[in-house]
């Protein structure tokens, strides 16, 4: 089977979307690596001691979300956007009488040739349910009935 090509653009979309972020976070890396390099060649003291543990807490905060990116650079390099499967499962494009779903990283609405779809991880609470269901099946999330219409 070929790409689907809503698949296709709104995979591209969640890609740029992640190394962007990863992107912005090594840079910010390099930043106060930099600052702190600068800060330890300062003279010591008080002030230049919580500078540096300052510096030390911004760099674990910001390598912490940089792992966090990375793993969903993971996802998205297992999802085949080609495979076809009887069930939903990730990389499939979810219509539902209440939208339609993509299941790949929890980034949110994307807008697509004045079509909205919502980028989601099978890990997050619609995307368990929707999980192994098949065309026909319900799910009921926040108090709400979805019915899957379709999906690729």
């Amino acid at each position: 089977m070929k790409e689907h090509p809503i698949k296709k653009a709104l995979f591209a979309k969640c890609d740029a979307f992640v190394s962007e972020k990863i992107d912005s976070l090594e840079k910010g890396l390099q930043s106060h690596q930099k600052a702190l390099a600068s800060e330890i060649k300062s003279s010591a003291g008080d002030k230049h001691e919580t500078g540096r543990a300052m510096l030390q807490l911004e760099m674990e905060k910001s390598g912490q979300q940089l792992q966090e990116v990375l793993q969903l650079k993971v996802v998205l390099e297992k999802i085949s956007l080609e495979q076809q499967s009887e069930v939903i499962r990730l990389g499939s494009l979810v219509t539902t009488n209440r939208g339609i779903y993509f299941l790949a990283i929890s980034m949110g609405m994307i807008v697509h040739r004045q079509t909205t779809y919502f980028a989601i991880s099978p890990s997050s609470p619609i995307g368990n349910l929707l999980l192994g269901k098949r065309i026909g099946e319900n799910i009921l999330f926040q108090g709400k009935q979805l019915s899957i219409e379709h999906f690729v």
